[in-house]
Formats: structure tokens, C-alpha cells, sequence
């Protein structure tokens, strides 16, 4: 049997779907956490080392979760996903498409290479100048956002409202990273998350968050919505601009009525989406990996229905 590598630290949920999903297709799913990969670089040996995958590499590789570390641990993590990916193993998605979205300044500056509308975003080493922008956007009746360049599900945020918060303004390790706080349209706070897989947009919710964070770890309620072709279109030129195979992006309707991407998760979670949403992401993502990157890798089954 073809074996597929999820690589993550916590399976739960998530890594159960998948694993359903994938034995649904005649492919056998181990649970691998990067912090346990390595490499071996010795004659007649794999160089690439993967807990339970000493025989023989995976026919693919499932990203659900890249550990936090040092600097240096978490370079060799994703050099695990760039190895395996440089040995034409389908890694899904890729080191590159984790990188870029893991880290907030490179989204940002993605997104408005792309042209996409994004906040307004500031990013610098420098203190003073992160200090002064501060000033003067609070001066000109704008609140601000605190993020570290790295985290997930809400983590070091801080929203900047007036100029004593300025005493709390902290560094992400030497770097400063500002945005803009966008207000969304309506009542209370609230944005969207679209699910992209392989340039589509497959479903969307509102979430509602119980203070200016949405996430739905941190207490959000999930709605269904219909999902307008805007912002649809917008979603998966999002996912295009970083290079994805799949994404959860984020998405605020603002007091004009207009769209702002605020961010892009190329490992998001789904859990909420379907509680609210009629649809398998999971088997829509194991469907897709191996439609576009193993069926086609099998000329045997090509032959045979020649």
C-alpha cells in the first residue's frame, strides 16, 4: 500500500479526517513530527531520515503542523520539506508556501506585489520610527495592530488605541511589525475565511468574534455565508500571489463596503468551517493532492486505461 507522511505534533481531529480520507483512497497515513527528522548524509543511505519511513520515503508528504524553535530548528524543519520536495517527492504544501506565509512581513509584501488590497503595514528594526509611525497614525484617529512577524491563532497581538499603549509597543525578537487596524462593516467584529484548494474557493464563513480577535480558538462564532464572487476572486489570487495548494484566507468587509486581506494560513484548521459548511475538506484535499500529484506519477495506470 502507498503510504502517505502527515507531519504535525498534535493529529487530533484534523489528522483523523485526513487519515479517513486518504484510507478512502487506498493510501495508509503515518503520523511523523519534523522535530524527529533528520538527515543522513552517508553512501547507500537515504539522506533525508523520517521516523517510521526508514525502508522506504513517503509517496507524499502532508503538512498539518511546522514546530516552533530556535532559529535554527525551525530552518531544518522546512529544509526537511525542500529536500523531500528537490527528490521529486509531492509535499503538500510546500517549504516554500510555509515560509511565505508564516511569516507576516513577506505576506504583506506578497500580497501588495500582487496588487491585492492588504492594510496598510509597517515593518522595521528600528524602535524610534516604529514609535514615531505609531504616533502619528494614532494622531490621525487610526488604531493600530502589534503582531509578532511569527505566530498563529491570534498569539503577541496587540491593538493600539491610544498613546499610553505606546509604553506596551514590543518587539517580535528586534523587529517591529504595524498594521493598520481595519474596521469591519456592521455590528461587533468580524471577518471571513475562504477555503482555497488548487485555485478554488470551496467555502466561507463569517466569524464573529467576541472582541476585535475572530479567530475561532479564541472564541469566534462560525456562520455560513454565501460566498460572493469578490471576494472568492480575491481569496484565490491570495493563494496564487504565495505560491499555495491549499490556504485559509481572511478576509474584512471594511465601513466602505470594500475587501482587505488580512491574512493568508497555509496550514489552517476546518473544524469550524464545517460545522456551519455542508462539505469534506478533507477528502477534497486528499482528492486533490493525489489528482495532481500521484495519479499521475503511476504510468501503469495510464497503460491501463490506454
Amino acid at each position: 500500500m502507498s503510504r502517505i507522511a502527515i507531519f504535525t505534533d498534535d493529529p487530533g481531529w484534523h489528522g483523523k479526517q485526513l487519515r479517513l480520507a486518504f484510507a478512502g483512497r487506498g493510501y495508509d497515513c503515518e503520523f511523523v513530527s519534523l522535530t524527529g527528522c533528520g538527515f543522513t548524509i552517508e553512501p547507500g543511505k537515504m539522506p533525508v531520515s523520517i521516523p517510521g519511513f526508514e525502508q522506504a520515503l513517503p509517496d507524499a508528504a502532508f503538512v498539518r503542523g511546522v514546530p516552533g524553535g530556535s532559529l535554527e530548528e525551525v530552518v531544518m524543519y522546512l529544509d526537511v520539506l525542500h529536500a523531500l520536495k528537490a527528490m521529486s517527492i509531492p509535499v503538500y504544501n510546500d517549504g516554500k508556501a510555509v515560509e511565505r506565509s508564516v511569516d507576516k512581513g513577506m505576506t504583506s509584501f506578497l500580497l501588495r506585489n500582487a496588487g491585492l488590497p492588504t492594510p496598510v503595514t509597517w515593518i522595521s528594526r528600528d524602535r524610534e520610527l516604529a514609535l514615531s509611525i505609531a504616533e502619528e497614525e494614532l494622531s490621525n484617529g487610526n488604531l493600530l495592530i502589534s503582531k509578532p512577524l511569527f505566530g498563529s491563532q491570534g498569539e503577541g497581538i496587540r491593538r493600539i488605541e491610544k498613546m499610553t499603549d505606546l509604553f506596551w509597543l514590543t518587539s517580535s525578537h528586534g523587529v517591529y511589525y504595524l498594521q493598520r487596524f481595519v474596521h469591519c462593516d456592521g455590528v461587533g467584529f468580524s471577518d471571513h475565511r475562504v477555503f482555497v484548494i488548487n485555485g478554488r474557493a470551496v467555502a466561507a464563513m463569517r466569524r464573529r468574534g467576541k472582541f476585535w480577535l475572530n479567530n475561532v480558538a479564541r472564541g469566534a462564532q462560525c456562520e455560513v455565508i454565501d460566498l460572493d464572487p469578490q471576494m472568492a476572486d480575491l481569496a484565490v489570487r491570495a493563494t496564487h500571489a504565495l505560491a499555495m495548494d491549499y490556504a485559509g484566507v481572511d478576509i474584512i468587509r471594511d465601513r466602505e463596503g470594500n475587501y482587505t486581506i488580512i491574512e493568508i494560513n497555509s496550514i489552517p484548521a476546518w473544524k469550524g468551517l464545517e460545522s456551519v459548511c455542508d462539505v469534506n475538506i478533507a477528502e477534497l484535499l486528499v482528492d486533490d493532492l493525489i489528482t495532481r500529484y500521484l495519479d499521475q506519477n503511476r504510468p501503469e495506470l495510464v497503460a491501463a486505461v490506454s
